[in-house]
């Protein structure tokens, strides 16, 4: 079982909200790498609304650790990519919702686009046990 430790160590700026500057795993036996999860249903569909899709991102997210016997526990970073910043606060409340008491280390990213014209976020994840 590994030892995963966050970390904001004095001397860098505190986190703006719901992210670890670091995670230190010690440990570790299995890491699983995600890909970009996004707003897309096991159906194929694509809900239009931000949050919507967001709620799809973190549940594809945990379907997929828990296939692996993980969860938001073991998740050690994520990167986000959103294409609108009026999601920012959305997607801030839906991370922080998935993972409560573990904030792992996070990148958030604004781009002009993802990979279909309907994609409003895409999260990518790894996760160690």
């Amino acid at each position: 079982m590994p030892v995963i430790t966050l970390s904001n160590p004095p001397g860098v700026a505190a986190p703006t909200v719901g992210y670890s500057q670091a995670v230190l795993v010690k440990g570790a036996t299995r890491r699983l790498i995600v890909s970009g999860q996004v707003g897309k249903a096991e159906d194929e569909s694509v809900p239009s609304s931000g949050d919507a899709q967001l709620a799809l991102v973190f549940s594809n997210l945990r379907t997929i650790l828990a296939a692996h016997g993980m969860g938001p526990h073991n998740v050690v970073k994520t990167t986000a990519f959103l294409i609108d910043r009026a999601l920012v606060n959305h997607y801030r409340k839906a991370r922080d919702a998935f993972f409560a008491e573990h904030p792992a280390a996070s990148t958030l990213l604004f781009v002009a686009g993802l990979a279909d014209p309907r994609y409003q976020v895409e999260v990518e994840a790894e996760a160690v046990d």
